[in-house]
């Protein structure tokens, strides 16, 4: 099986600025919420992240005992000149452009089409042949962020990239894709886990 995990709260996410390729450390409650999924996972064979610190910390707070692995294509969108800005200072329009055509790129970025052809190809790769990889005994971890999640729930659904704007993903959760009879299939969507720590707040 495949289990997705989307890193634990950063600080860019508590301060709600877009996040990309922005290099921002887990909070307090983002190592909390990073360590309360351990519980969760089952029999680990593999470990990638995200070569951005915020995922790499978030597998290794996992405890699997792995080495990671990093995997360029499972990096965040690339938010180009909107990098960092506040959430709330992103003009109406440009939202409207970005949602109704996944090919159109943030300028100086990405567009969610780019995020969904790095994620297919990997997703591909880590399904494609019986017994070996997420199809093995034991289950293959990806740490990675929002948009490349997502974008490996619409190749599990076989849906377009614009799926994504139907979908709410909250850090710290899990996403299980499992191989049925000849298709990749979604288990699970957006498990959380509740954080045991005096540092970890409700959101």
């Amino acid at each position: 099986m495949l289990v997705l995990v989307r890193h634990g709260e950063a600080a860019a996410n508590a301060a709600r600025v877009l996040l990309g390729r922005v290099d921002s450390p887990l909070t307090d409650r983002g190592r909390a919420q990073a360590a309360a999924l351990a519980p969760a996972l089952g029999n680990v064979g593999r470990l990638i992240a995200s070569p951005l610190a915020r995922a790499r910390e978030t597998a290794a707070a996992l405890g699997s005992g792995l080495s990671v692995e990093v995997d360029d294509r499972w990096v965040e969108v690339d938010y180009g000149e909107y990098e960092g800005r506040p959430l709330s200072s992103v003009e109406s329009s440009a939202w409207e452009r970005w949602r109704s055509d996944p090919a159109s790129p943030w300028p100086g970025g990405e567009s969610l089409a780019d995020v969904g052809r790095r994620v297919r190809q990997s997703c591909e790769e880590l399904f494609a042949l019986e017994g070996t990889g997420a199809r093995a005994d034991a289950d293959v971890v990806v740490v990675s962020h929002v948009s490349p999640i997502k974008a490996a729930v619409a190749w599990a659904l076989g849906t377009g990239d614009e799926v994504v704007w139907h979908l709410y993903l909250a850090t710290a959760s899990l996403t299980r894709v499992a191989w049925g009879i000849d298709a990749p299939v979604l288990r699970s969507y957006n498990e959380r886990a509740q954080a045991r720590t005096s540092t970890a707040t409700s959101s």
